[in-house]
């Protein structure tokens, strides 16, 4: 009896994601459906930039860790490697991120690639399916944005952590989220 159970379980589940990707079809492709989860996570990230008072960003609570700053600084860097392979240019960012100490210089920095990686979100469904290599890996662009998306939230997994541990409410646990 589980088996049949696990089997609708699991024929219903490899629905959704179709089901998910005809519904955004109609209102502007795969684009328009991985947008939200970037706009989303970008959100995130500031407002965890935020809520963390400056004292902290040297906290990392273990010696093998990236400092609260570090982290941060790492989604900044890291940013422009996906965006720019989207974009199909060479990365335009000089500055090592994660060195930044400023609380201010930190906003300031995930507002920067922000902004730079909202232009590759933008893209055309056209341009999405072109072929783009990204760490030794060759698949298209939107491959890029939504791999972008997915290290984001990972780290965002990492951020929550680091606040908790603060005493802090992560920003995805604070109404209105």
């Amino acid at each position: 009896m589980w088996t049949r159970s696990l089997l609708l379980t699991l024929l219903a589940s490899a629905s959704v994601p179709r089901l998910a990707l005809a519904q955004h079809e109609h209102k502007g492709g795969a684009m328009a459906a991985i947008k939200p989860l970037y706009d989303r996570i970008r959100d995130l990230y500031i407002k965890s930039a935020e809520v963390m008072p400056e004292a902290d960003y040297s906290f990392k609570p273990t010696e093998k860790v990236r400092t609260y700053g570090q982290l941060l600084g790492h989604i900044a860097n890291e940013h422009y490697i996906f965006c720019s392979a989207a974009l199909g240019e060479k990365d335009p960012n000089t500055t090592d991120y994660e060195k930044v100490t400023s609380k201010s210089d930190m906003i300031a920095a995930l507002k920067k690639a922000n902004a730079y990686c909202d232009a590759a979100y933008a893209i055309s469904e056209a341009k999405a399916m072109e072929p783009v290599t990204l760490y030794g890996e060759t698949n298209n662009k939107l491959w890029a944005l939504t791999y972008n998306v997915v290290h984001d939230s990972e780290h965002y997994g990492n951020i929550v952590t680091y606040l908790r541990l603060k005493g802090l409410v992560p920003p995805s646990s604070q109404g209105g989220m």
